[in-house]
C-alpha cells in the first residue's frame, strides 16, 4: 500500500509500507529442506520409502541424508569408515532429484550433536526453514537430547509414527504416515555376515559395494 504524507509547506514525500503480498513472495522465497540424519550403516530402503514419502507428503524443496562421524550417543562398537557410508548414501540416492547429501558432519568429525550442527545450517542458510526426520521410536526421547529446547527453535521436528510408540510429545512435531517397513541397518549387517541375501534391502548398487569392499564380515553384534 502506497501513502502520501504532506509536510505542512513541503514537498509530498512518498512512503512506501509492506504488504501482504510482499509478505507472502517473502516467505515464498524460503527454502523448505529436510534433513534426515543417521549412521546409514548401511542405508536401505526404508530410510529411502520415509523420505520419499516426507518430502511428497510436507512439500518439500529437498530431503539431506545426513551421515554421522560419530554418534553422540555411547556406542562402544566401532563403525566402518565415514568413506563407506558416504559413498552407499550416495550410490542410494542417485537419480532422485528429491533427494541429496549434506557431509556437514563427516567433514567436522568427531562427535555429532543436533544442536550443533543445526546452528551452523542455520547460520549458513538463513533462508531456510529445515525439517529434522525421526522416527516414531525416537520422539520419547527428544527430552535427552542435547540442548533439546534450544534445538525445537531451529527446526521443526517431524515424526514418522511407528507401531507401539504413542505420539505424544511435549515438543511440537509434524506427525506423517509412511508404509510400516520393518528393515534396520542391524539386521543387514547380520545377514551379510552370515552370507545371507540382502537384495531388495538396500538398492542393488548398495549391495554390490558392500560386496565388494567386504562390508560388515568382521563386525561384531
Amino acid at each position: 500500500m502506497i501513502t502520501t504524507l504532506n509536510l505542512i509547506g513541503q514537498t509530498d514525500y512518498m512512503i512506501i509500507e509492506e504488504t501482504e503480498v510482499e509478505t507472502q513472495i517473502a516467505f515464498q522465497d524460503r527454502k523448505r529442506i529436510g534433513i534426515m540424519g543417521g549412521t546409514f550403516s548401511p542405508p536401505h530402503l526404508g530410510h529411502l520409502i520415509v523420505a520419499q514419502q516426507v518430502g511428497e507428503q510436507l512439500g518439500l524443496d529437498k530431503i539431506y541424508f545426513m551421515p554421522d562421524a560419530e554418534p553422540p550417543h555411547v556406542d562402544e562398537k566401532e563403525s566402518i569408515p565415514a568413506k563407506h557410508r558416504e559413498s552407499m548414501v550416495r550410490l542410494s540416492i542417485a537419480g532422485n532429484p528429491l533427494f541429496d547429501i549434506e557431509t556437514i558432519e563427516l567433514e567436522r568429525g568427531g562427535k555429532s550433536f543436533t544442536i550443533d550442527t543445526m546452528k551452523l545450517l542455520t547460520s549458513m542458510h538463513p533462508d531456510t526453514d529445515y525439517y529434522f526426520i525421526i522416527g516414531g521410536d525416537m520422539v520419547e526421547y527428544l527430552p535427552k537430547w542435547e540442548r533439546i529446547d534450544e534445538l525445537v527453535q531451529l527446526v521443526q521436528f517431524v515424526g514418522v509414527a511407528r507401531p507401539g510408540y504413542g505420539r505424544e510429545s511435549i515438543y511440537p512435531i509434524i506427525w506423517v504416515d509412511a508404509p510400516l517397513i520393518d528393515i534396520s541397518s542391524t539386521e543387514i549387517r547380520k545377514m551379510v555376515k552370515t552370507g545371507r541375501s540382502i537384495r531388495y534391502l538396500v538398492k542393488e548398487d548398495v549391495k554390490d559395494y558392500i560386496l565388494k569392499e567386504g562390508l560388515y564380515l568382521d563386525d561384531e553384534y
